[in-house]
């Protein structure tokens, strides 16, 4: 019998994970199989787990007891379906457990998507239940699958937090700066606001001292800044801040600096959220969590449904094509080296310029 395999990882201990065989379901009246033969993996994911309590990540595909399932971004295909209006052999991309199959309960159809309708996921972001029917999508899209499974997802954040800013005028600002501006979503946003002639603001982005030279590569910042060298930026100028990195004493160091010209810190990702923690009080704007879902919320009600989101993904592939040859992508086809990657992305020891792409098929 056919098996699917799936990596579980201990919500309580991220670095513990167990390699999990069942045998595959069978979908119910309404449901679809797919099997996903590729998912990207990325820092992006860390911070689904870190947060999985906080905003549902773990409610998507559940697993047993303290166990859950990562999401990932993939691409599948329907390899059986009890849905008419979502037959075998459709090609979707959207969020998917770290896992060689799955069950989808398709709703809300249309040619080119649809919305998973499963009773535990409606009281999730809806953000997350949306899946592409890819094959109804321009050619130049459908050859860019592993671009999606890697960046599209963690870069159209970063358009989402551009949008924020620009929305919000920057709260003042005159310069933004960038934790972590080595993840793909830190370089994206850093890119987009750099690139964009209407936006006057310096771009000053924080990284580690070994990934200065890949920043200095994207030529996405102003001025680049490694950790440690905190006190060389300019305190005179208002700053808007981006937190990618989730480090609460870096948080606080650059608030300290910035005092009251700190006028808007925006917490976003978790590539050191082993440094996460209570910053207490301080001086200027108060941290505050960036959910992207209202963001989208906000523009959909102003734009119409799914504009922000088709602005996001245009604003995506434009980076991804200019970031060509920029990541050496890199592929892991069995669940144990699956578990190890996984570890070293919760280490923070993956280089920004390599893309890890895994099938369990």
């Amino acid at each position: 019998m056919a098996q699917c395999t799936e990596l579980w990882v201990d919500r309580t201990d991220l670095r513990t994970t167990q390699a999990v065989s069942l045998p595959l379901p069978e979908p119910g009246e309404g449901e679809v199989l797919v099997a996903i033969d590729k998912f990207g993996l990325t820092s992006n994911n860390v911070s689904y787990a870190v947060a999985g309590d906080e905003i549902g990540y773990w409610g998507y595909y559940p697993a047993l007891g303290n166990w859950g399932k990562v999401p990932v971004w993939g691409c599948a295909d329907v390899v059986v379906s009890n849905c008419p209006q979502v037959p075998a052999g459709e090609r979707l991309w959207g969020f998917f457990p770290m896992a060689s199959h799955a069950l989808l309960q398709p709703g809300k159809v249309c040619d080119d998507r649809f919305v998973d309708l499963a009773a535990h996921r409606q009281g999730l972001p809806s953000l997350y239940n949306g899946y592409r029917r890819t094959r109804a999508e321009p050619a130049f899209l459908q050859a860019m699958e592993v671009e999606r499974c890697l960046l599209f997802p963690l870069l159209a954040t970063s358009w989402l937090i551009y949008d924020f800013l620009v929305d919000n005028d920057f709260f003042g600002a005159d310069q933004v700066l960038i934790g972590s501006v080595s993840s793909k979503t830190g370089a994206g946003l850093a890119e987009m606001l750099h690139g964009a002639p209407e936006v006057g603001q310096r771009v000053v982005g924080l990284t580690s001292a070994s990934n200065v030279a890949y920043v200095e590569r994207l030529g996405c910042c102003d001025e680049i800044v490694a950790y440690g060298r905190e006190a060389c930026i300019d305190t005179s100028v208002p700053a808007a801040y981006v937190d990618m990195s989730g480090d609460a004493r870096l948080t606080a160091t650059l608030h300290r600096l910035l005092g009251n010209n700190m006028v808007n810190s925006a917490m976003v990702g978790a590539t050191h959220w082993e440094q996460r923690g209570d910053t207490g009080d301080l001086p200027g704007a108060r941290p505050t969590f960036f959910f992207a879902p209202a963001q989208i919320g906000k523009r959909d009600a102003q734009w119409g449904p799914g504009e922000a989101m088709a602005r996001a993904m245009a604003a995506s592939a434009r980076v991804a094509n200019k970031w060509q040859g920029e990541l050496a992508v890199e592929w892991t086809r069995d669940v144990d080296s699956l578990a190890r990657l996984w570890r070293q992305l919760l280490d923070n020891g993956v280089a920004p310029n390599r893309g890890l792409m895994v099938s369990l098929l």
